[in-house]
This record gives C-alpha cells, sequence and structure tokens, in this order.
C-alpha cells in the first residue's frame, strides 16, 4: 500500500482528494490537514510514502514543509495552479518529486502518486514548457558561472548526455529506447546513474540542470 498524507487549505480539495485515493486499492489516506505546521506533524508522525501539498498554505508553505522533511526520505508531490512563480522554482530548488495541477484528470492524480511512490519523478505536461521557458529567461538574465567541473561533457558519458537531451525535449523512455534504438530497461539503467552525477532526485530537475548548464536550449 502507498500511505500518504494530503494537505491544502481547501477543505472542498482535501475531501476530494482524499476520496479519489481512497477509492484506489493500492492506495490509503494517513493523513490530512488544512496547513503547513499540520502537514509537517503528520509527516513526522505518520512518516508516509508520499506527501501531497498544496504550494501554497497558512503557516508554511508547501516548499517549506518539503525543506522541513527531507532527511525522512518522504518523496513529495506538490499540487500547483497554472501559474508559475517563485513557489515552482523554490520546489524544484528542495527536490520535490512532481508537480500536480489542481484540475488535473483523477486518473493522472493516481497515476503520478504511484511515479512518485516508486521513485520516479513527474510532473504535469502542460506544465513543462511553461517551466523550461522560464528556466531558460533566468538563465539569460541571470547567466550561468561556467566552472570547469560543470561542463555535461565532464560529468556525463556520451551516452547518458544523448539521454539527458532526449528528456530535454519530452521524450518518455520508452521514446528514448526508440531514438537509440536499446531496450527501455537501458535507458532506466542510464537514469538511475546519471541523476547522482548532476546531484539531482528528479528527472525534472535533471532536465533544469540540462538547461541551466548549456546542454540544450529552447527553439521557436
Amino acid at each position: 500500500m502507498i500511505r500518504v498524507v494530503l494537505a491544502d487549505d481547501h477543505a472542498l480539495v482535501r475531501k476530494g482528494l482524499a476520496s479519489l485515493l481512497e477509492a484506489e486499492p493500492d492506495m490509503e489516506v494517513v493523513g490530512v490537514g488544512e496547513d503547513g505546521p499540520q502537514a509537517l506533524e503528520l509527516i513526522r508522525e505518520l512518516r508516509p510514502d508520499v506527501a501531497c501539498l498544496d504550494i501554497r498554505m497558512p503557516g508554511m508553505n508547501g516548499i517549506e514543509v518539503a525543506e522541513a522533511v527531507r532527511e525522512l526520505e518522504v518523496e513529495v508531490l506538490m499540487l500547483t495552479t497554472f501559474d508559475l512563480d517563485e513557489y515552482v522554482f523554490g520546489a524544484l530548488e528542495a527536490g520535490v518529486a512532481g508537480f500536480l495541477l489542481k484540475d488535473a484528470d483523477p486518473d493522472l492524480i493516481s497515476h503520478a502518486l504511484r511515479q512518485v511512490a516508486a521513485g520516479r519523478g513527474t510532473i504535469d505536461q502542460s506544465l513543462t514548457r511553461r517551466i523550461l521557458r522560464e528556466v531558460a529567461e533566468r538563465r539569460r538574465l541571470q547567466p550561468v558561472v561556467v566552472r570547469p567541473d560543470s561542463g555535461a561533457e565532464d560529468v556525463l558519458t556520451p551516452r547518458e548526455l544523448e539521454i539527458l537531451r532526449a528528456l530535454a525535449e519530452g521524450m518518455s523512455n520508452a521514446d528514448i529506447a526508440a531514438h537509440l534504438h536499446v531496450e527501455a530497461s537501458t535507458v532506466k539503467s542510464h537514469l538511475a546513474r546519471m541523476l547522482p552525477k548532476l546531484g539531482v532526485a528528479s528527472r525534472l530537475q535533471a532536465v533544469v540542470w540540462a538547461y541551466q548548464n548549456r546542454v540544450v536550449d529552447l527553439r521557436e
């Protein structure tokens, strides 16, 4: 069973998510909070597999909660709106495993929680390009300082670099496998070795790393 703690300051969202997840045969909602401090207390007490947090909450926002529970090795799925702001990028830096729009399809919510529980980051596809465009704009306004040990070629093998570029283009593991003419399991193995090299915890963070370090760029 995937044990989940939910936290959102909107009662309808809390109740709706709890009902949705309790209907899944492999999920159990072990705690529900209405603000950041409650979420933090529940996570520390119950040690869930996944914490599903609203990015904006009274008392403590979702990012602050995620940072506070990092040492507990609890995966965090952040609930957000379509608006991108400092919260989203702060969450990336805090190492959250994924982002989901609050109005996402119920099947997508369940799938995202399973992905996160299995250690695979996830993000709503409608947010991906917006996030990457913002990353590119920030990089333009605040150019990355190039250090001797920051070049991708110095960090990754040629094959890992190919996979990172494919990730940045939005390819799934299956897409990458077909593109490189290898098995999907081979792609997974490369990803497992690549993420620690980059010092990131998820596929999304790897893509952000790629844009920040000029491995890839956005084109119209």
